[in-house]
């Protein structure tokens, strides 16, 4: 039984549990070896059930490895115990998740909306340039310090972009909030399935609110893709609603072409509006 105080390989001390999700538990914890703070993620026994889930798992956990960004959360090592399950060793994350700052203000400015949502794009296209899809970009897995920077975590499902699925055909992947019309639909997830999300996340920082919530998961899908947005506070900026609008276009080809150059012109548009604190380059 997984505890605080149990230790992991020989040198992963587990201290506190952080989270449960659907695929696992996070523990804050340290590595004695190296002398560092770290988060680990032991996944639920069930996944090892799936045909073929901890061999692909491992694979997109080993091209994750291969990232070195600042806004991108460093994944350190993956294991697979018989006596524990599998889990894997992340960077420890001194920050608070943006869900959590969005429950206690509300709504950001348009000038900080655009410096985080720059930072994120930034962190994506580190992400896309490794060939890995997030599939579940959203505030909660957004995590910004006390200086203002953010890092992008929670990989449990993302995917290398050529391999097959880690869930049943036709399932849906993601949380329905911020899943991008054709993956509702069926289709494969691509780079621009995490813009579209992306631009969920700033609609919510902007307005206060998810533009599409409330009843089942599936109905929060299909509102995806049959309805537009309900209009952004009339006291967002122009500059800023157009890049929310065009990272949210129902079609792909009608968004930002790649994660970087949203994060491009987020920057801009939180430089215009006079952003002060981070708004980190790629």
């Amino acid at each position: 039984m997984i505890r605080p105080g149990t230790i992991l390989g020989g040198r992963y001390r587990l201290d506190a549990h952080v989270s449960s999700g659907g695929m696992g538990e996070v523990w804050r914890g340290h590595d004695s070896v190296e002398d560092r703070p770290i988060a680990v993620k032991v996944l639920h026994p069930s996944m090892n059930d799936e045909p073929g889930f901890v061999a692909r798992f491992r694979a997109e956990a080993k091209a994750m490895s291969t990232i070195n960004h600042p806004g991108v959360v460093r994944i350190y090592d993956f294991i697979e115990d018989p006596a524990v399950g599998t889990y894997l060793v992340m960077q420890y994350v001194d920050g608070e998740a943006l869900a959590r700052t969005l429950v206690r203000v509300k709504r950001l400015t348009a000038a900080r909306t655009m410096a985080l949502v720059a930072q994120a794009g930034d962190a994506l296209a580190a992400v896309h340039r490794a060939g890995v899809i997030h599939r579940d970009v959203k505030p909660g897995n957004l995590l910004v310090r006390r200086d203002g920077s953010l890092v992008l975590t929670d990989f449990g499902i993302a995917r290398t972009a050529d391999a097959p699925a880690l869930t049943a055909p036709g399932s849906v992947v993601g949380t329905a909030a911020y899943l991008a019309p054709e993956i509702a639909m069926g289709e494969r997830a691509t780079e621009l399935s995490d813009v579209y999300s992306l631009g969920v996340v700033a609609y919510q920082c902007l307005a206060g609110r998810r533009p599409f919530d409330g009843g089942s998961p599936m109905e929060v899908a299909t509102r995806q893709v049959r309805e537009p947005p309900p209009p952004l506070p009339r006291d967002v900026p122009a500059s800023a609603k157009a890049v929310v609008d065009r990272a949210m276009a129902k079609r792909p080809q009608d968004r930002f072409p790649n994660a970087e150059t949203f994060a491009e012109e987020a920057r801009r548009v939180a430089i215009e509006l006079g952003v002060t604190g981070p708004v980190r380059a790629g």
